[in-house]
């Protein structure tokens, strides 16, 4: 089969969740099938194009066009208030990127288009040939969410149009797809709820377990609670906020000898001035290989309250063999039994509880670890996820023939 992905950001491993996500799809897809990429160039254009060489590896063809490196451009930002088009379409849209995409259409032949995000869609001139959406997050839904929470009542009646624009546009674009996908059970509901009587299946997240196992270290002594992420996110940015202010000092108060580790891509200045104040705090950017940080960590915090999505950070620690702290949220799509794979409360005061049980129970903490990296492999590696998908590619196909 040829197929056409259009990703907002190239396919890099461990340069975020998603990008992880893309890279894996393909690299498995590539063994049964023909795969042109189209993707925009999301920041350091040089360190990116770097990577080419990996992509094209499992790729016929890649396409890369450039997007402003800020979205506070003064275009983006006047199209944003003189459009019904949210920034997020405005800032992910390329007049290039569609020339080529149209170019490509007509000059060969292709058995289906496979979009990531539905702000790559505006891309796709019009066509017979069959769309695949998949939605990793539910984006207005955690706009919506940063709203309430996060943005001053004066300002909140502007923010909310841009939600209501988001969210007018993100269901325009799964209407215009011949089928549509979330990642877990929960988008899935939020999708069907907004779609009434429009089927929407699942596309998981997965985890390579056999490259974590590969991967041997020893881990820190004294233990490290681990947060790791991309903090260009908004959910990540609030995730580690509670984390230092609400549950840290909780579990420091009773365990003196833990200390907290912040790893990850663009750790924002106010976390990097904390961990200044805090000895027991301690920051670094992304290793080459993230398997280092879920390897070395005693146990991961994922302390999210935004919605969207399944987390790659969750699977990657259960897959290293790291005891897993999680709000309900933070495994929203894995369905684990609280106890078993990994251990689950909604406020910081369980969450600390819950993370010093670990450290005062070694047989605890190696129970979790064996079981979380058991469930993964069972149900979540990418060659029975890609087996799944390329199912519903026949079917799609076939029934457009």
């Amino acid at each position: 089969m040829r197929i056409l992905m259009l990703l907002p950001f190239l396919p890099i491993d461990q340069m975020s969740g998603g990008q992880t996500r893309w890279y894996h799809l393909i690299k498995v897809l590539s063994k049964k099938h023909k795969i042109t990429v189209v993707s925009l160039i999301r920041g350091n254009k040089e360190k990116e194009l770097s990577f080419l060489p990996e992509i094209k590896k499992y790729c016929e063809k890649v396409l890369v066009f450039d997007r402003p490196k800020s979205p506070w451009t003064v275009r983006n930002l006047f199209l944003t208030f003189v459009t019904f088009n949210p920034l997020v379409v405005i800032r992910n849209f390329s007049l290039e990127e569609r020339r080529a995409i149209k170019k490509e259409l007509e000059e060969n032949e292709y058995d289906l288009i496979h979009a990531e995000t539905f702000y790559v869609m505006p891309h796709i001139p019009k066509t017979k040939i069959p769309i695949v959406l998949v939605d990793p997050t539910i984006e207005f839904d955690v706009y919506k969410h940063y709203v309430d929470t996060e943005v001053p009542w004066i300002l909140k009646p502007g923010y909310m149009f841009d939600v209501i624009k988001l969210k007018f546009w993100e269901k325009y674009y799964w209407k215009k797809a011949n089928k549509v996908y979330a990642v877990s059970e929960e988008d899935k509901e939020i999708m069907e709820t907004e779609l009434p009587g429009v089927p929407v299946g699942i596309i998981p997240n997965g985890v390579d377990v056999g490259n974590f196992e590969a991967k041997k270290m020893k881990r820190k002594n004294p233990p490290r609670i681990l947060y790791h992420g991309d903090y260009k996110w908004m959910q990540n940015v609030e995730a580690v906020n509670i984390l230092i202010k609400e549950i840290w000092p909780l579990i420091k108060r009773k365990n003196k000898a833990v200390k907290l580790w912040i790893t990850g891509r663009n750790i924002p200045n106010n976390i990097l001035k904390q961990a200044k104040k805090d000895k027991r705090i301690e920051t670094s950017e992304s290793p080459k290989d993230n398997r280092e940080v879920f390897k070395s960590a005693s146990l991961i915090v994922a302390s999210i309250m935004s919605p969207g999505g399944t987390r790659l950070k969750v699977f990657e620690s259960m897959a290293s063999e790291l005891p897993v702290v999680s709000t309900p949220i933070g495994v929203a799509g894995l369905k684990i039994k609280n106890g078993t794979e990994a251990l689950v409360g909604s406020t910081p005061e369980e969450l600390a509880q819950n993370a010093l049980k670990i450290l005062d129970d070694k047989n605890l903490a190696l129970r979790l670890a064996k079981a979380g990296k058991k469930y993964v492999k069972k149900n979540f590696s990418w060659e029975s996820i890609v087996k799944d998908l390329e199912k519903e590619y026949e079917k799609i196909v076939n029934s457009n023939s």
